[in-house]
């Protein structure tokens, strides 16, 4: 099939090069002329691992284009993907403002039927909309479909290949059929459901699973103060067939572009439709304190004061394999140890860059390498969970360190294996440290 996907972001360019490594002929477009040149040299503005070479193997063989113009390619495409950004507002609100252009431009130069999907996050009700300002333009066939995206950053490919289920939000039989086609060649459920249904499975899926990151934070403060462990805890938990071991990591909280602007949204949303969603705002307010309560513990090993300190940060992105910064509690905590008169060195294997314009004004040195990082340090913090991080020689962190304390934010190692190392270590929900300056 012929599919143009509007918006070569997170979601559009992986989304579009997927579709067409399945076998589709699939033109991405965008605005930003600058982007699409990159693009259509292989230059890729995002770090996902895998898409790089899916992009130029599909380029190569004339599966995947770019182009910032909508109405050339309107006419020649069976269906168009909406898959631009939807921000937050200051009030919480998802913006719209993108996915109501891209409505009006398909409104004015649609000339035959057409499933527009809307695989950008959007509230309950925005298939309506989109239906409404495309028909005010065109009062020909078409159908707005939802099917939004479950990628999660570091394995978007794999989870766009073989997802757990893909959801279709559909209004009538035809619709859902060139779905269905679009579809054919991944694995995995396929389930049909209303427009409105379709919008709200993706709020209430990432709105669970932020939930259970912060139960499972909330479990490891009770941990920390009744000498429990909270990953033998987490295991014992997750072994139930009922929870699943997945989500049930203590840390320092969830981040990224997905969970903070749709967990606020979905509590939003609900407060439109006159209810008061209680849980919401207590999840929110516990992943916002569980940064503070780390940052709180660093304080009191230095007895509240940090001007003058060396701390080390190991890890700037929301999560490893990922270059995204956006609401990273690794940003926050190094702009909370620098407003608090601490001599900042950080590193990241690929969110440097976006760091450093997140962090503008805000002294951090930033490390070539993580040994360069901790060299000198008082303290090392394990702020993102990158798997380099664990294979490091821990050993010579220890002789490069001006004291051997690490606080981990993300619990990757066992207390054990540090102290081996010589190292004071200090994780979440572990009943405080273990090492050599306790033992």
């Amino acid at each position: 099939m012929n599919i143009t996907v509007v918006g070569t972001g997170y979601v559009g360019l992986v989304s579009g090069t997927c579709l067409a490594e399945i076998g589709h002929s699939v033109t991405c477009v965008d605005i930003d002329e600058d982007k699409i040149k990159r693009l259509e040299k292989g230059e890729i503005p995002i770090f996902e691992p895998g898409l790089d070479a899916l992009v130029l193997s599909n380029v190569r063989v004339g599966r995947l284009k770019f182009t910032t113009s909508l109405p050339d390619v309107i006419d020649k495409t069976d269906v168009i993907v909406i898959a631009v950004g939807t921000p937050s507002r200051p009030d919480g609100h998802a913006d719209l403002q993108y996915v109501y252009a891209v409505a009006e431009q398909i409104g004015q130069n649609l000339k035959k039927y057409t499933a527009i999907v809307n695989k950008s996050t959007v509230p309950v009700g925005t298939g309506k909309e989109v239906e409404d300002i495309i028909r005010k333009n065109y009062s020909g066939e078409f159908s707005v479909v939802s099917c939004p995206e479950f990628l999660r950053e570091g394995s978007a490919v794999e989870d766009f290949m073989k997802p757990d289920r893909v959801v279709i939000g559909a209004r009538d039989d035809r619709a859902a059929q060139v779905l269905l086609e679009v579809f054919k060649g991944i694995r995995g459920e396929k389930l049909v459901t209303t427009v409105e249904s379709a919008e709200l499975i993706k709020y209430a899926s990432n709105a669970f699973l932020a939930t259970k990151i912060s139960f499972i934070n909330e479990i490891a403060q009770i941990c920390e103060r009744a000498g429990a462990d909270i990953e033998e805890v987490a295991y014992g938990i997750g072994l139930d067939s009922r929870i699943g071991p997945r989500f049930l990591k203590a840390g320092i909280g969830w981040g990224g572009s997905c969970f903070p602007k749709d967990v606020e949204a979905l509590d939003q949303m609900a407060g439109m439709y006159g209810y008061d969603f209680k849980l919401l705002s207590a999840v929110i307010e516990v992943n916002n304190d569980q940064r503070k309560h780390f940052v709180a513990k660093v304080m009191e090993h230095f007895e509240g004061k940090l001007t003058g300190k060396k701390i080390a940060i190991l890890g700037l992105a929301f999560k490893g394999n990922t270059d995204d910064i956006r609401e990273s509690a690794a940003v926050d905590i190094v702009r909370m140890f620098a407003e608090n008169g601490a001599d900042v060195s950080a590193f990241d294997y690929e969110a440097t860059k976006n760091a450093q314009r997140a962090l503008e004004g805000v002294a951090v040195r930033y490390a070539e390498d993580p040994y360069d990082c901790v060299n000198g340090a008082d303290v090392v913090v394990i702020a993102t969970e990158w798997p380099q991080f664990i294979e490091l020689d821990w050993a010579k962190v220890a002789r490069l360190v001006a004291n051997p304390v690490i606080f981990d934010g993300r619990n990757l190692f066992q207390p054990e294996r540090m102290r081996e190392h010589g190292l004071t270590y200090i994780s979440i929900g572990r009943n405080g440290e273990f090492g050599d300056q306790k033992s």
